[in-house]
C-alpha cells in the first residue's frame, strides 16, 4: 500500500507545527535575564537592596550586587547570593546603607543560559531612608548634694558646756506629788529655830521699861513735891 504524496505533505507539516510548538514552549521556560529585576527599598532605617527572579524554571542563579562610581565598580555589596526563581517570583536581599540617587549594578549568572547585567544599572530614589529619631534628654537632675546620713557633730566651743550634774544643780526642784510648798514664814521659822526663848525676852523687856518708867514718874513726882516746899 503506498502513501500519498499528500498525506507525506500533511504528516510533515504537522511534525513541523509540533516542533515549532516545543520550541516555543522550550524557550518559554528557559531562564532569561528579563526575569529578573531589582529595587532599593527601606527596612525601617536601614537601605535594602531586594531582586527578584521570576524564573518559572527555577534555574538555580548567582545575583552578585556592586556600587557603580563613575561607570565603574566602586565595591561589591556583601557576598554573592543563590536564587531558585518561580512564576509567582523569589527575592534575595542585601543590606545596603545606599545613598540617595546611587547607581548599583546587579550581575547574574543561572548556569549557561545568563550571564548578564540587569539593564538597565539600579538607581536608587532621591530620599534616603529615614533615621530613627533620638531619644528624648533626660531632665537634668537636681545636683545639690543629698544630706549624709551622718549628721555632722558640732564643733567644738571655746565656752565649756556645763555638765549634766551642774545643770540639775542649778534647775528648780520639781515635785512630784500635790503637796503646797512652805510658806515663806515657815522658811524664817525653820532657820531662826520655832523653839527660840525670843517671846519671853520681849515680855522680860517689856516689863522692865514699864518698871523703868514707873521709876521715872515716881522719881519727877518726888523731885517737884520737894521743889514745892
Amino acid at each position: 500500500m503506498s502513501i500519498s504524496r499528500r498525506s507525506v505533505r500533511i504528516l510533515g507539516v504537522a511534525s513541523a507545527t509540533a516542533a515549532l510548538a516545543l520550541g516555543f514552549a522550550g524557550n518559554a521556560l528557559a531562564c532569561n535575564i528579563s526575569e529578573f529585576s531589582a529595587e532599593a527599598t527601606c527596612d525601617g532605617s536601614d537601605g535594602v537592596i531586594t531582586v527578584t527572579d521570576k524564573d518559572a524554571s527555577a534555574t538555580e542563579a548567582t545575583i552578585t550586587v556592586f556600587l557603580e562610581n563613575n561607570g565603574g565598580d566602586a565595591k561589591q555589596v556583601g557576598t554573592a547570593q543563590t536564587v531558585k526563581g518561580s512564576k509567582a517570583g523569589v527575592t534575595v536581599s542585601f543590606t545596603e546603607a545606599w545613598q540617595p540617587n546611587a547607581t548599583y549594578r546587579i550581575h547574574v549568572k543561572a548556569s549557561n543560559k545568563v550571564d548578564e547585567d540587569i539593564t538597565p544599572n539600579l538607581t536608587t530614589p532621591s530620599k534616603a531612608c529615614e533615621t530613627e529619631s533620638p531619644s528624648p534628654s533626660p531632665t537634668p537632675s537636681d545636683t545639690s548634694p543629698a544630706p549624709s546620713d551622718s549628721a555632722t557633730p558640732p564643733a567644738e566651743s571655746d565656752t565649756p558646756t556645763p555638765s549634766a550634774k551642774e545643770s540639775s544643780s542649778t534647775a528648780p526642784a520639781t515635785t512630784t506629788d500635790n503637796a503646797p510648798s512652805p510658806a515663806a514664814g515657815s522658811s524664817n521659822l525653820a532657820e531662826t529655830g520655832a523653839n527660840s526663848n525670843t517671846g519671853m525676852i520681849a515680855g522680860i523687856a517689856g516689863a522692865l521699861v514699864v518698871v523703868g518708867g514707873g521709876a521715872v514718874y515716881f522719881g519727877m513726882r518726888r523731885r517737884g513735891a520737894a521743889n514745892g516746899r
